[in-house]
């Protein structure tokens, strides 16, 4: 097996192009541009002026903007995933966005739609269809939660489903081991 040699620190020059390289290739949050170029930074208090002087460029130019990262991010992931805004929050909060922008960004963007329609939105586009007993009736309720929406949301698609009220008791009941918090 071949071991690879760490790669050499970069100076403020590079780094920058570093950035711009790894921006170009994908979208990303300050958090997650800092993380992947403090790999790369000279040790000391230069490598971390280098590289706050790099992001606040990359801010300066509109190259890096978590706000408008995370507006396009809940619009895309509500529009073609058509995820619930707590999964959305949960993706944000992992990708370093800050607290307000992400309630900001998320008021905006599921202002006026219901989520009862963009769970049955959801539903649809994964080909779920009314379940028939009671593991393919847990098997929906995960889905849903795992794309972020509500229980009671969940619960009235089920009941409009004329889900069996005993199948339905016994979701309502699980642990709490079986169900961990979103958020």
């Amino acid at each position: 097996m071949r071991i690879r040699k760490p790669a050499p620190p970069l100076d403020e020059p590079a780094l920058y192009g570093l950035a711009v390289k790894l921006l170009g290739q994908q979208m990303r949050t300050v958090a997650e541009l800092k993380r992947l170029l403090r790999r790369r930074l000279q040790p000391g208090p230069a490598g971390e002026a280098a590289l706050s002087a790099v992001i606040g460029r990359l801010g300066e130019y509109k190259f890096l903007d978590d706000a408008g990262y995370a507006r396009d991010y809940a619009k895309l992931r509500q529009e073609n995933s058509s995820f619930g805004a707590r999964r959305v929050r949960q993706d944000l909060i992992r990708k370093g966005i800050h607290a307000g922008v992400i309630a900001e960004t998320l008021d905006a963007a599921y202002e006026g739609v219901p989520e009862e329609a963009l769970a049955r939105r959801h539903l649809e586009r994964k080909r779920v269809t009314k379940p028939v007993n009671d593991k393919e009736t847990a098997r929906v309720v995960r889905l849903l939660i795992r794309a972020g929406f509500a229980p009671a949301t969940i619960f009235r698609i089920l009941r409009q489903w004329n889900v069996d009220y005993a199948a339905l008791a016994s979701i309502e009941s699980m642990d709490e081991d079986e169900h961990p918090p979103e958020e």
